[in-house]
């Protein structure tokens, strides 16, 4: 899915000259592929006792890793997503692999504790994706607002998870524990309903082609998560991912039939 991301944000800012840049592509494909895994590894090391109890199938629990691999492995796998994105055209490329893998790293082990800071670093990893997807064609400029709307409705999502998960989250600040439910599920909305805000720039800025007006379909779906989240925050954070789909399908429409 992370290299499937990569070649869309590509798309996106290229159109059909995304296939000139095939070598970069692939070399930022690699760095995503081992960024995701270094991160999940240091998650797996993170929380090795909570997964004792929560998930005894998973590497470290199970005996399949100890935790110094885990570590050990985590740490390679980031840092040769950054050495790889040194081997790419545009120096953006290995600015915002080494950003994500520092964003990745303060996550794991500071942040995701944190609450709302955490949700709003996975939501910045979410749009970077984007921006590293237009730098290996050369242009990550290409893709700020597509990044911006990702990033937005990604910190409504989070929140909306957060919310749904209080129960098995003791020990964390999360934004609902912190603040109340309601008041996090109005923090919620309003990032649900800036993504749709934002898809209006494209469309008075002529960016894209008229199939660009799809993105109406994503947009009321994200407006129906600003209402959910209040009633079924599992509903909202649902529906939200189908509306993140739908919004790439609008983007990448709109690019092909300009």
């Amino acid at each position: 899915m992370g290299i499937v991301g990569v070649i869309v944000a590509a798309f996106m800012a290229a159109g059909t000259g995304v296939f000139d840049h095939w070598v970069d592509l692939l070399i930022c494909g690699f760095s995503v592929v081992v960024f995701i895994a270094g991160g999940n590894a240091l998650n797996d090391y993170i929380d090795a006792d909570i997964d004792k109890v929560a998930h005894p199938d998973r590497p470290i629990p199970s005996g399949k890793l100890s935790r110094q691999q885990a570590f050990i492995s985590g740490l390679l796998m980031l840092g040769a997503s950054v050495v790889a994105s040194m081997f790419t055209l545009d120096p953006a490329c290995f600015m915002i692999v080494l950003v994500a893998c520092v964003l990745m790293l303060a996550y794991e082990t500071l942040l995701k504790q944190r609450g709302f800071i955490g949700n709003l670093t996975i939501a910045v990893l979410t749009g970077m994706l984007f921006l590293l997807g237009g730098a290996a064609v050369g242009d990550f400029r290409a893709n700020i607002i597509v990044a911006l709307m990702a990033l937005l409705v990604s910190v409504g999502r989070e929140i909306a998870k957060d919310i749904e998960d209080m129960e098995g989250d003791e020990g964390r600040k999360t934004l609902p524990m912190s603040i109340g439910v309601r008041n996090a599920s109005i923090i919620a909305a309003v990032f649900f309903i800036a993504g749709p805000v934002l898809s209006i720039y494209p469309i008075i800025q002529e960016t894209y082609g008229i199939l660009y007006y799809l993105v109406i379909v994503a947009d009321i779906i994200f407006l129906y998560c600003a209402y959910a989240v209040f009633k079924d925050p599992h509903k909202a954070q649902k529906n939200a991912k189908l509306a993140m789909v739908c919004a790439l399908f609008a983007f990448i429409l709109g690019i092909a039939f300009v």
